[in-house]
């Protein structure tokens, strides 16, 4: 074809809309680039320099001054600020003055933990970083996608996020997803032909990739003709929003509860204003008394600090090996219940070594492990008296991995078979160099097989263009007339050879080998063509070995499957190996259950899946449609389910699963957009820590928030009892020294409860119930009576003390008392069922260095001259002393009589 009429010259990385309407060999002039070389070292080095990253321009950040003022848009901030100004217009100096310099170190806080979120965002990003397949210096290697420049030349295939904007060299049955950028909601099949007309729209330009789009089918090669802010999508880039952090069900289910006890204490706020104001009380000390109450009674940074400690949680998970995209995953993990696990990779090493080969009338044992292509291919039985080029030539030919030095670049079942054919004396690369493809039918779930094509020379010398195939046994065997047999040349796959073909693949099988299949056919090249449908071609094939692969179960994987049972969790293994092959790794990993195959999933009906599925271990054969449905059955149980996957096709199972499990090692990248988790490592054993921290994290969650609640109500009702009781005047506390206990006692106690040692046992419980609220309603009445006990006996004191010592002391010892109802109060929301009084209680180092930490501070508090100055407090003696802590300790006894009735019953996670 030639060059359009009036079409630029075009230099490289130039943004044009002309590239699709130019010949690939052009296009790769224009880029100054080799197509079977690509880009060397330094000139892509060189072009990094020009055109500068892959990748969108960062949106402007927020001016600090700006986030600074954001911090007093919190509702606490508002009230705090409000108390201090009125408080120095009052000329009550010191409390104004701790006032505003409190909401000072609060936004300044803000600002920190603001940081600190966006520096964990951005960590879990580069844990997350594309790789793109790109050929520099003549060879094929994995770089992350921002270092790709206009001219590279990049390999995609089927689950891959296309890396940059590119014109297509070649395509096999390549199909694109382009909905993010043209809206269409079909994939676009794409060839390398080019296309007329500078002005087609985006959506018809069927020799283009863009950059963002995902690959559905096939495979292709491209030439990078934009990258970065020159793209498509990145001219649209700043038009686009970012999504809004959605929230998880745990904070609007505390976004709730603040809003109830918000209005609680606002209707409590202004019953004791209207009681201290009705007894003649100056407007100063009705203000004093309201601003002590709001300090201590706004739970506003409740869910705040929830959402907090589920970003840590998600630091925990990633130093475990598991990214969460999403907190409501964080938060949702402990009640996983069911967890469906590919086998390849996830339960197994993912090491691929072919260990046996079978060929008519003979059976082959290989020597060596993993990638290393040390090892003898020996005949079991005989002497191995002929050639096997023949049969080893289809491992290389139809196959795409790359295997250096015992490196791996592509797929590990395509590396055992290179391996094997390099045991065998066939360089992978030099073959291909010498017979390279003329097309392609990629490999695809839905036929289960790969062939490509290559121009050869049969026995006789004629010239054929040869159809190499790799695949399911079944699937090649459906599709074969005739075998190879090394001594008597072609045979007819007959009855009796399909009856020893297939109890040999089961033999195998049995051994837990993984069995893949050979075949070939000649074509003549006069009448073939290569950009035709291919997969009817592949049919009259000539059978030419059986392979049998090892996977070995990792060390761990057992282990990980026992614990996970002991927690409640089933555990089933999917996959598409046969189902004797199945069989035979869940015996070894000890996944209890029947094994069925996908067919026999798939012909039940819903009831007979409902009634059945509990005692389903294995689940062989799979497609994609029975994982969905397999999910979306557990799901109507009422199953928290987690489901794995690596490839394009999983990823309709794991948005459907509650915790969609990527692959980050062997995942396509479709699949880990698709998925809320993904593994660093590809280990199961992963899944079950995860699952495991996800159970300590909400569990640390639960106390925080039984310890808080619990002081909003003791807050909340002593000062209103205090304004109805006139006790102390209706102040129990002073503003500062309800400051003083807020920070002693609830902020740093809850930081003790919120990011202490998870409870012992944690896997040893049944899943937590998903829809069971942290707060249910009996627990809310015994918070509520936690709260009643803390006011009584706090008045008490002071009431006691007012009359005995005076107001001053009063005051002093109200807070002591409260300070240490707290302090008593966290240690028992420490767990709700074992007492307090055991050696797991005080095993954990942070919540000690808090609590003694939080004691320290309430002596402190009284003992010091500067506090007896700016928070009106006194020394106490040891009896005054005594009495608040004989007094505090009632929460403890009624606490150790709650927790001594629970123990009498059953626990229900």
């Amino acid at each position: 074809m030639t060059v359009p009429a009036g079409a630029p010259a075009l230099a490289p990385g130039q943004a044009g809309s002309v590239w699709h309407t130019l010949p690939a060999d052009q296009v790769l002039q224009a880029q100054e680039v080799d197509g079977q070389h690509g880009l060397t070292s330094a000139e892509a080095a060189s072009r990094a320099e020009r055109f500068g990253l892959n990748a969108f321009d960062a949106g402007q950040a927020e001016p600090r001054w700006r986030a600074f003022i954001r911090q007093y848009a919190d509702l606490m901030q508002i009230v705090l600020l409000a108390a201090g100004l009125v408080s120095l217009g009052l000329q009550e100096w010191e409390t104004g003055i701790v006032l505003i310099l409190l909401t000072l170190f609060n936004a300044v806080l803000g600002l920190q933990q603001e940081g600190k979120a966006a520096a964990a965002v951005a960590a879990l990003q580069q844990m997350m970083i594309v790789k793109a397949r790109v050929r520099r210096d003549g060879q094929l290697r994995e770089v992350p996608a921002e270092q790709l420049v206009p001219g590279d030349i990049v390999s995609i295939e089927a689950g891959d996020i296309v890396p940059a904007d590119g014109r297509l060299l070649r395509a096999a049955t390549l199909e694109v997803a382009e909905s993010a950028l043209t809206g269409e909601s079909l994939p676009v099949a794409k060839d390398k032909e080019p296309v007329e007309g500078a002005a087609t729209p985006l959506g018809d330009r069927t020799d283009m990739v863009y950059m963002n789009t995902n690959v559905t089918r096939g495979s292709g090669v491209f030439v990078v003709t934009a990258t970065g802010m020159a793209t498509e999508v990145g001219h649209i880039s700043g038009m686009l929003q970012a999504e809004q952090a959605a929230k998880t069900p745990l904070t609007r289910q505390l976004d709730k509860l603040t809003r109830q006890i918000l209005w609680i204490a606002g209707f409590a706020l202004i019953v004791s204003m209207i009681l201290n104001l009705a007894r003649g009380d100056t407007f100063a000390a009705v203000f004093t008394a309201a601003v002590a109450f709001a300090v201590g009674a706004i739970p506003e940074n409740l869910p705040a600090v929830v959402t907090a400690i589920l970003a840590s949680g998600t630091q925990a998970l990633a130093r475990v090996g598991a990214i969460m995209k999403r907190l409501q995953s964080t938060e949702t993990l402990g009640s996983t219940s069911a967890i469906n696990s590919d086998k390849t990779g996830t339960l197994t090493l993912n090491q691929m070594t072919a260990v046996r080969m079978a060929l008519v009338g003979r059976r082959y044992a290989i020597e060596g492990t993993g990638y290393s292509a040390e090892g003898q291919i020996a005949r079991v039985g005989g002497e191995a008296e002929v050639a096997l080029d023949e049969f080893l030539l289809p491992m290389v030919l139809a196959s795409d991995a790359v295997v250096n030095a015992g490196e791996l670049i592509g797929d590990p079942t395509e590396g055992a078979l290179v391996v094997l054919a390099a045991k065998g004396g066939i360089d992978a690369a030099s073959t291909r160099e010498r017979y390279p493809r003329l097309a392609e039918l990629p490999f695809d779930a839905a036929y289960k097989l790969m062939a490509t094509f290559h121009t050869m020379t049969d026995a006789s010398g004629r010239d054929v263009i040869r159809c190499y195939v790799k695949g399911a046994p079944d699937q090649l065997l459906a599709r074969a007339t005739t075998v190879f047999d090394a001594d008597a040349g072609p045979v007819p796959a007959d009855g009796r050879f399909r009856e020893l073909y297939l109890a040999e693949n089961q033999r195998l099988g049995e051994q837990g080998l993984r069995v893949l299949a050979t075949a070939r056919k000649d074509f003549d090249p006069a009448a073939f063509d290569p950009g035709a449908d291919l997969l009817p071609l592949v049919t009259g094939l000539e059978l030419l070995a059986l392979v049998g692969i090892v996977d070995p179960p990792r060390p761990t994987a057992k282990a990980s499957i026992a614990t996970a049972r002991k927690a409640g969790i089933k555990v089933r293994m999917i996959t598409g190996d046969h189902a004797v092959t199945a069989a035979a790794i869940a015996r070894q990993l000890g996944i209890d259950g029947t094994v069925i195959t996908g067919a026999e999933f798939g012909a039940m009906s819903d009831d007979e899946v409902l009634r059945t599925i509990g005692d389903i271990g294995v689940i062989a054969r799979v497609t994609p449609e029975h994982k969905v449905r397999l999910v979306d059955m557990l799901k109507r149980q009422g199953h928290i389910v987690a489901m794995t996957g690596d490839g394009v096709n999983d990823a309709p199972a794991l948005k459907k699963a509650d915790i969609g499990i990527a692959m980050g090692i062997t995942g396509t990248e479709v699949t880990k957009e698709a998925a809320v988790m993904i593994l660093t490592d590809d280990n199961f054993s992963t899944i079950v820590k995860a699952v495991e921290v996800g159970r300590g994290l909400y569990d640390n969650l639960a106390r925080y928030v039984r310890f808080q609640i619990g002081g909003l109500f003791g807050y909340i009702l002593t000062f209103l009892s205090a304004s109805i009781f006139n006790v102390a005047k209706g102040i129990p506390l002073l503003p500062l020294q309800t400051l003083w206990v807020s920070f002693t006692m609830l902020s740093i106690q809850s930081v003790g409860l919120g990011y202490s040692k998870p409870a012992a046992g944690l896997m040893d419980r049944p899943p937590l119930p998903p829809a069971k609220p942290i707060l249910t309603r009996g627990l809310i009445v015994w918070l509520a009576f936690v709260g009643l006990v803390m006011t009584v006996g706090t008045l008490s004191v002071i009431s006691w003390a007012e009359h005995v010592h005076g107001l001053a002391i009063a005051r002093t010892m109200g807070m002591v008392t409260f300070a240490l109802f707290l302090l008593f109060f966290s240690i028992e929301s420490k767990d709700q069922r074992d007492s307090a009084f055991s050696l797991d209680t005080f095993s954990d180092k942070t919540f000690v260095v808090t609590t003694s930490g939080s004691f320290v501070l309430l002596i402190l508090s009284t003992v010091l001259d500067i506090f007896h100055v700016v928070m009106k407090t006194v020394t106490l003696d040891v009896r005054q002393w005594l009495i608040c802590a004989v007094v505090a300790l009632s929460i403890v006894v009624v606490a150790e009589i709650r927790k001594a009735v629970l123990r009498r019953t059953p626990a229900t996670g």
